[in-house]
C-alpha cells in the first residue's frame, strides 16, 4: 500500500511559478512511475507529466511541455513538479499517481494504482 500527499498548490499570479510535491510512504518508492494529473473545473482530470521508476524517461503533455518540469528524489520519496509561466489554463486540482514497475510511455487514469488527494493550483490572469 502506498499514501501519497500532495503539496504546494496555491494562487500565483499568471507568469509566476510553483513546486508541488508529492510525498509517498510505504515501501519501494523507487519501483514506482510517477504522474501528475489535473483537473480543471468543470473539466476531465488529464495528463501532465510522469517520471519513470528508473527516472531515466520524463513525459508531458503538449499542453504543459516547455513550462512544467516532473523530478525525483528517491531517497525523499517524493516526486516534484516545477511548474514554470504559469497561465489562467493550468488552474486546476493537481493530483499525484503511482504505478508499480510500468515502463510505458502512456499514463492512462485507469492504469494508475494509486493516487493522493490532490493540491489545488489557481492562477491568476
Amino acid at each position: 500500500q502506498v499514501q501519497l500527499v500532495e503539496s504546494g498548490g496555491g494562487l500565483v499570479q499568471a507568469g509566476g511559478s510553483l513546486r508541488l510535491s508529492c510525498a509517498a510512504s510505504g515501501r519501494s518508492f523507487s519501483t514506482y512511475s510517477m504522474a501528475w494529473f489535473r483537473q480543471a473545473p468543470g473539466k476531465e482530470r488529464e495528463f501532465a507529466a510522469a517520471i519513470s521508476w528508473t527516472a531515466g524517461n520524463t513525459y508531458y503533455a503538449d499542453s504543459v511541455k516547455g513550462r512544467f518540469t516532473i523530478s525525483r528524489d528517491n531517497a525523499l520519496n517524493t516526486v516534484y513538479l516545477q511548474m514554470n509561466s504559469l497561465k489562467p489554463e493550468d488552474t486546476a486540482v493537481y493530483y499525484c499517481a503511482a504505478r508499480r514497475l510500468y515502463w510505458g510511455s502512456d499514463y492512462p487514469l485507469g492504469g494508475m494504482d494509486y493516487w493522493g488527494k490532490g493540491t489545488p493550483v489557481t492562477v491568476s490572469s
